[in-house]
């Protein structure tokens, strides 16, 4: 059997911070709660959502990054289609949502699909329609809320901040597994 891992194996990309490679593990309008399974690669069911809400954008990870909730960064892809999980897919970031899942700091990028022209013009966060904002809000916070779990949405911050939470987290990667982007 391989080790292929697309959290180890895949490239965060050549034009960091700006664009970076995503691997979606959940697209849009899914109830699934879709996750990489640390130990084979492999993507796993964790659950279906509680409640009767669905993401409201395609949600996977930046490879090669690590968080201090031990996972890698958690992405926001914005487009106008539905992605395949496991897709690899070029991200433009334009903000980040910062918020605290059971208590523990759990950053999302918020990007968009450089190769969808129908969101690829757009460059921070302030571009989005507030309803928009208010939809992602809703769902990070209601979406455990039948599990008896708490997210709290601290706040949205630009694509500067955002593009400074990217260059930690690829730093911390490289601090726990070594440097293994070529």
């Amino acid at each position: 059997m391989s080790n292929f891992n697309p959290w180890h194996s895949v490239s965060y990309g050549s034009n960091v911070p700006d664009v970076v490679t995503a691997v979606i593990e959940i697209p849009r309008n899914s109830r699934a709660k879709y996750e990489l399974d640390k130990e084979t690669g492999m993507l796993k069911l964790d659950r279906v959502l509680y409640s009767s809400v669905y993401y409201p954008a395609n949600y996977g990870f930046v490879p090669q990054t690590y968080c201090d909730d031990n996972d890698p960064l958690d992405i926001l892809v914005l487009s106008q289609i539905d992605m395949q999980p496991m897709c690899i897919v070029e991200a433009k970031i334009i903000g980040v949502m910062r918020m605290f899942d059971q208590g523990e700091a759990d950053d999302k990028l918020i990007a968009v699909c450089a190769n969808d022209m129908s969101v690829a013009h757009i460059n921070d966060i302030s571009e989005l329609p507030p309803y928009f904002m208010d939809e992602l809000r809703h769902f990070f916070e209601e979406y455990k809320r039948l599990e008896n779990k708490v997210v709290k949405i601290e706040d949205f911050q630009n694509a500067r901040l955002a593009k400074k939470i990217l260059m930690h987290s690829i730093n911390d990667y490289k601090l726990k597994f070594g440097n293994k982007e070529k």
